[in-house]
């Protein structure tokens, strides 16, 4: 059965017809978290973006593969190890834990498969010997260098040519290159860091190595979607493509190249350095995973999408009005309402959709009002009952920052009088509102559990 659904594919900057490889068996890649900090926002997009497609493509095929990785070997992460003076395994599991718990909070369906990195070393072993032995790319000194020239169509992706690639990128610059593009499959591991042996000696893989072996073990040397935001274009995807067809002698990898555009806040770029990086939990514990859920899908996928409070306000305030006419119903949607989605994805236009089987139901039509609920849990929404969604507004009328910031006051005059006992009540008191605190350097800081 033919179905039409049309996608926005990168690689040719055209919306296509989809066509799987096998239609009896659809496989889709979507890069996830490297685990060394909270997820934030702009991880939320990507994740709720190939969440709906995901849903989308499990309503007109009968089986699909979608694996999302965990990057939990990294620079970044040996370095949050090192400034946070915890191990790398606490790092990595605390925020993996976190991740799944975001997931969750988000309403996002599993994916069938969740691989890690560390669990795939010997194969990336595996893929740089045969690149080595295929001319595609050579040791120096313990590291091992793809060479970009040998791949005659690197830059296809982000439709740039090597030398506009050179002008505008930041390049690691090492004298053990050939090239200043060509890219590190392994390299050496420092005495404490993470590392394992290899025949270049003891080291650590490269970052775009890991997708293009997890991708191949799970879902074969050519597949139909890969997907992820727009900044991992160039370098990240375009050197998976050069690594893999090399390895392949293939022309293709991915059919499909999918990505989302950025989250904004505020209309500035979001970014560790602004100190403007808000992360899931916390947007949550304000608005709701719900809200949450509804703003990121309010802009179409392939547009940028500003995070600021009123686009939040107005979500709230949707998703209340919808909550009037929540029933439990759970029946399968037809086809023909989620027909827009198949239009690349077209979030803002079936919002458009639901808010008319809405008006239709609040004026007594139980057929609107069925599908209305249908449309609502389709894209993800609906996940708390009636009930469940009353008390989770009770709860966070309670723990605004205001709150949790008299509150620390109040702990911290408590100590100042010797009154310890009154000090822990305080303390456990936030704790069963989700808020934990801790006292370090002389000074209280408080995050959600």
């Amino acid at each position: 059965m033919s179905h039409n659904l049309k996608l926005t594919n990168s690689l040719t900057g055209n919306k296509e017809l989809f066509k799987p490889i096998n239609p009896k068996s659809i496989t889709m890649y979507a890069c996830g978290p490297t685990v060394y900090d909270n997820p934030h926002v702009g991880n939320a997009r990507t994740l709720i973006v190939f969440d709906t497609l995901f849903r989308v493509l499990k309503k007109i095929y009968e089986k699909v593969n979608y694996v999302r990785n965990i990057t939990d070997v990294d620079d970044k992460i040996i370095e949050a190890s090192k400034k946070n003076k915890k191990t790398i395994n606490e790092i990595t599991e605390e925020v993996t834990k976190i991740f799944h718990l975001n997931c969750k909070s988000l309403n996002c369906l599993k994916p069938t498969m969740e691989p890690k990195a560390t669990n795939h070393i010997n194969e990336m072993i595996e893929m740089t010997k045969s690149l080595i032995k295929k001319n595609f790319a050579y040791e120096a000194n313990g590291h091992v260098y793809f060479s970009v020239s040998s791949f005659k169509n690197y830059g296809a992706l982000s439709n740039k040519n090597l030398e506009e690639l050179k002008a505008g990128s930041r390049i690691e610059v090492s004298k053990l290159k050939k090239n200043p593009m060509d890219f590190v499959l392994w390299k050496p591991s420092e005495e404490g860091d993470p590392g394992w042996e290899s025949p270049w000696g003891r080291g650590r893989p490269g970052w775009h190595l890991e997708c293009s072996v997890m991708s191949e073990k799970y879902l074969g040397k050519q597949f139909d979607i890969h997907g992820g935001g727009l900044d991992l274009i160039f370098p990240h995807h375009e050197n998976e493509i050069a690594q893999s067809c090399s390895n392949n002698s293939s022309e293709k990898f991915s059919n499909y190249w999918v990505h989302n555009g950025f989250v904004t806040i505020n209309k500035e770029k979001m970014s560790k350095s602004l100190g403007n990086i808000i992360s899931i939990t916390e947007a949550v514990n304000k608005y709701s995973g719900q809200v949450v859920r509804l703003a990121l899908l309010s802009a179409h996928y392939s547009q940028p999408l500003d995070w600021n409070n009123k686009l939040l306000e107005n979500q709230r305030s949707t998703i209340e009005k919808w909550y009037r006419l929540y029933d439990e119903t759970n029946d399968e949607i037809p086809l023909e309402v989620i027909n827009i989605l198949l239009d690349d994805l077209n979030t803002p236009g079936f919002i458009a959709k639901i808010h008319e089987l809405y008006a239709n139901a609040n004026k007594g039509d139980e057929k609107s009002k069925k599908l209305f609920n249908s449309a609502c849990k389709f894209i993800g929404l609906f996940d708390l009952n009636k009930n469940e969604w009353e008390n989770l507004k009770k709860a966070n009328k309670d723990i605004s920052e205001e709150f949790i910031l008299k509150k620390i006051a109040e702990r911290l005059a408590a100590k100042q009088k010797g009154d310890y006992k009154l000090a822990d009540q305080i303390r456990d008191e936030l704790l069963k509102k989700g808020i934990i605190i801790e006292d370090q350097k002389g000074k209280t800081t408080w995050k959600f559990k």
